[in-house]
């Protein structure tokens, strides 16, 4: 069995490893780290989850050991599609090259400029970002990319997702033709192809297989909801998600909540706050300051339910969480993998429920297709569901008929112009007898409508 030991790492980086309490290298790590260490293009594909992180981590602070940064020219350039992501490699990097004198500096949104600037002024050997805030500073004239030697490109499917793809290709155009590309996608889509023929140089390819199953240690459970109308099913299954949360009483210690919307993101935490649960949102939308408040407070046991979207949740690394509850069913299954992988880690025990209404029975079957089992069904805490809507009765055709009251008797002959009677009989002319009758039939119709 390979060890780190045995992949030509840097002694101060070995050590760090060591203190992290680390000895074995994940297959993507196995596979990574000799050919980034001897200079060469890798393409990896793998999920987040798999050690990835660690996998351009460590030979890029093993290559950046010798040599120093000059000012405004960073020496490695890691592109991150969010801000968490980008905070994430961040501790890395501070947790491996801790006995190495490495400088960094991340660019993220929801941070000043002017902090930012100082950082980039005195020089570093890593800049850690986000494809946006990094294109800010650089057309402020705040910072180079021609000393660029290592650059890496993480989660780009999800780039391509968030539809950052024309960013990264600038930022390519920016940096060397020589420097060495380390590119990690969890797919392969057409477009992540296309850019790593055009931008990597015969890449080592290292793939680990998608992540199709479970852990064993994560209870899993899904209830089928009934549903009903549109607009009552959404606040009816929030009053299922409480009940659920109830039952688990204590052993529910921490639990993330997945929405497939950001909008059902804010909705279902505010409705958990107002219902006296320790809830809060987090999603794209948010201030980079309250999302890391939220993250934090989430990690250090102060908030007990985190409600997320699929994006806002990849690569944070949250190691002990006791449930996960979805929400809604996710639109792909490897996504429920993904989600449900939060909870039974380093062998622990988790539970993952779903709620799942009628139109997504088609979603929940294709999730145990991939992972080749059953998930048990569980019975609904809340008894009182709304009923099954009932089809709306149909609605007559309107016709050009004049609406009248019943019993009403018609006051004037046709064809008269509109007009009054007094009590002596007569009536009086009306504005349609003195004028043309194709002009008196249009004031009959627009009374008639």
């Amino acid at each position: 069995m390979t060890k780190f030991t045995d992949l030509n790492l840097n002694p101060k980086v070995l050590k760090a490893i060591e203190e992290a309490g680390y000895e074995t290298p994940t297959p993507i790590q196995e596979g990574a780290i000799p050919p980034a260490l001897e200079g060469k293009d890798v393409l990896g594909i793998a999920q987040t989850g798999t050690g990835k992180t660690a996998s351009f981590t460590l030979p890029m602070i093993t290559l950046l050991a010798r040599g120093r940064a000059r000012a405004r020219m960073p020496r490695s350039l890691v592109l991150c599609p969010t801000r968490e992501l980008a905070a994430q490699v961040a501790e890395n990097f501070d947790t491996y090259s801790k006995h190495l004198k490495l400088t960094k500096a991340l660019l993220i949104g929801g941070v000043s400029f002017k902090e930012q600037d100082a950082l980039i002024d005195r020089g570093v050997d890593v800049l850690i970002a986000t494809p946006g805030r990094l294109l800010d500073h650089f057309e402020r004239g705040k910072l180079l990319l021609t000393g660029v030697q290592i650059m890496v490109v993480d989660e780009a499917d999800r780039m391509l997702d968030m539809g950052f793809i024309p960013d990264i290709e600038r930022i390519f155009s920016l940096t060397p033709f020589t420097r060495q590309t380390l590119f990690f996608s969890a797919t392969m889509a057409s477009e992540i192809e296309r850019i790593t023929d055009t931008f990597l140089s015969a890449p080592a390819r290292i793939e680990v297989a998608r992540q199709a199953t479970a852990s064993e240690t994560i209870e899993q459970g899904v209830v089928m909801f009934k549903g009903g109308r549109r607009d009552r099913e959404a606040s009816a299954k929030r009053k299922v998600l409480r009940a659920l949360i109830d039952a688990e009483g204590d052993k529910c210690t921490n639990a993330i909540i997945f929405c497939n919307r950001k909008t059902d993101v804010d909705i279902c935490a505010k409705s958990l706050k107002k219902y006296g649960y320790n809830a809060a949102a987090i999603h794209g939308d948010l201030d980079q300051s309250q999302r890391m408040k939220t993250l934090d407070g989430f990690r250090d046991g102060s908030l007990r339910l985190l409600v997320a979207s699929d994006v806002a949740a990849r690569g944070l690394d949250i190691p002990s969480v006791s449930h996960v509850f979805n929400f809604d069913v996710p639109g792909h299954a490897e996504d429920y993998v993904h989600r449900i992988g939060r909870t039974g880690r380093a062998g622990r025990e988790g539970k993952a429920i779903t709620i799942c209404s009628g139109r997504d029975e088609k979603a929940l079957d294709a999730i145990e297709k991939l992972i080749q089992k059953d998930i048990p069904r569980i019975d609904n805490p809340v008894k009182d569901e709304p009923k099954p809507e009932t089809p709306k009765p149909e609605k007559k055709a309107r016709t050009s008929e004049p609406k009248r009251s019943e019993g009403r008797k018609e006051r004037e002959p046709k064809g008269r112009g509109r007009g009054r009677r007094d009590d002596s009989g007569p009536a009086v002319v009306g504005m349609g007898d003195h004028l043309p009758s194709f002009i008196a039939l249009s004031f009959d119709e627009r009374r008639a409508g």
